[in-house]
């Protein structure tokens, strides 16, 4: 985890998972870099929000793979995500309750966005997973919760990086500083006058 600049009440916090992703995103607002997966963001987020000032909200910037085609090398702010590696069902009928249901951020819309902390890199999970949503990333569910939890405003905001298939690792080595190129020019546009 490390904080990059000062939070106040008045300024968007961006966060985001890995530096190659912030890469370009300058010094105008503080960034949070959490490291990758859901108990690294979660740590880290909750560690910040519990540290006294509060942003005015949290922005997640980062990739995501595309579950469906025509999605790769696009941005979009999620409307709905949800965890993929936890069996909701399974726990809802053990206990009575729900854990991890999914989050609704916005009735915009945008795509459904899935989490977990695996790195989707093969067609028969991405498939899968397509049943449920547009993207998979390996944080967003997890800052939604904390910023949720602390009352926070939050969004999440995905450049496609990849097709979540057997080249997905490779396809974001290679793309990721054209990705966080994206991201930042995201920011300034809908993040500048604050």
């Amino acid at each position: 985890m490390r904080l990059l600049g000062t939070i106040t009440p008045d300024r968007p916090l961006l966060v985001v998972a890995v530096r190659e992703e912030a890469a370009h995103l300058g010094e105008r607002l503080p960034v949070l870099l959490t490291g990758i997966g859901k108990i690294n963001s979660t740590a880290a987020l909750a560690t910040v929000l519990a540290g006294g000032v509060r942003p005015a909200e949290v922005v997640n910037l980062g990739t995501a793979g595309a579950l469906r085609p025509g999605l790769a090398g696009t941005t979009h702010e999620v409307s709905r995500v949800l965890q993929h590696d936890i069996d909701t069902p399974v726990l809802r009928a053990l206990t009575g309750r729900s854990y991890g249901a999914p989050i609704t951020l916005n009735e915009g819309v945008g795509p459904t966005l899935a989490t977990g902390d695996l790195f989707v890199s093969d067609g028969a999970a991405r498939d899968r997973l397509a049943e449920r949503a547009d993207l998979v990333d390996m944080e967003g569910y997890a800052i939604a919760t904390v910023a949720r939890r602390a009352e926070v405003p939050v969004r999440l905001v995905k450049y496609v990086s990849d097709e979540a298939d057997d080249g997905a690792a490779h396809t974001w080595r290679e793309s990721v500083d054209a990705c966080a190129k994206i991201l930042a020019a995201w920011a300034d546009e809908h993040l500048g006058d604050r």
